[in-house]
């Protein structure tokens, strides 16, 4: 499979705490990649760095052969945890918002045919995660899973190569979250998206993973913790699985309690 992002030498210190040292990855486009790993080895800090949000302190990473600059751009979407979503906008408006920041980057607002044009682009997405009868509701009339759902859409209508989750599902019950699942399985599919998941959750990373990376600190120096950082201690490949969708096996077993690192 062709090679869609690559970190080289990537290293994050601050001041003189190492976060994460020698990260070599090479991410195959149209995989989906789950993180797991202790808190605070760095698994949201390597998500940052891939959106933009941070700089490496050493090494590069590249998209497509061409190195990132530090900036989020539209190539990269991310679903946090808690619900990035403007509680004063409907989730049709939510929705719009970054066509209409890209669109008209002054006003932040379309008009006319242009405005007709996002609405129909951001109601058929909101269409795709299920809340197409949710169109004017603000956030506080959704449950959670319905603004993560929203979240979803918000990150996906930019048609972003990379979508990156960050313990997307973390925050949502057990029922819930099995739906989610499937929901993210298939628009993975569909939007022929490459996929990087941090999860506490091992169950979560292997269900719905091509490939898990577990990240942790090979070196501990009990007189100075701070000066080893994480790196990946496990790299596995999965098999590729068939569409279980209609599977109720899975779908009962994702329901049971999670299986989670110590924290």
């Amino acid at each position: 499979m062709t090679t869609l992002l690559s970190l080289r030498n990537v290293w994050v210190e601050f001041g003189d705490k190492i976060v994460l040292e020698k990260i070599n990855l090479d991410v195959a486009a149209g995989s989906f990649v789950s993180i797991v790993g202790p808190s605070g080895a760095g698994k949201s800090s390597l998500l940052r760095l891939v959106l933009g949000q941070e700089v490496p302190t050493r090494g590069t990473i590249s998209l497509d052969g061409t190195v990132l600059p530090p900036e989020c751009g539209p190539d990269r979407g991310v679903v946090f945890q808690r619900y990035s979503v403007f509680p004063h906008l409907t989730a049709l408006q939510n929705t719009m918002f970054g066509l209409e920041c890209a669109q008209s980057p002054l006003l932040a607002r379309l008009f006319g045919a242009a405005r007709r044009a996002a609405q129909e682009e951001a109601t058929a997405m909101l269409e795709a995660v299920g809340l197409g009868d949710a169109l004017h509701l603000y956030p506080a009339q959704l449950s959670g899973g319905m603004q993560q759902r929203l979240a979803i859409a918000q990150a996906l209508l930019k048609r972003p190569r990379i979508l990156l989750l960050d313990e997307p599902f973390g925050a949502l019950d057990p029922g819930i979250r099995a739906d989610m699942h499937l929901l993210i399985r298939r628009l993975w599919r569909e939007h022929a998206l490459t996929v990087i998941m941090v999860t506490h959750d091992i169950r979560e990373a292997f269900s719905l993973g091509t490939r898990v990376l577990a990240l942790d600190k090979r070196r501990h120096d009990p007189h100075a913790p701070h000066r080893y950082g994480a790196t990946v201690v496990y790299d596995l490949p999965l098999r590729p699985r068939e569409d279980d969708e209609a599977a109720p096996a899975q779908a009962e077993a994702e329901q049971a309690p999670p299986q989670r690192f110590a924290v």
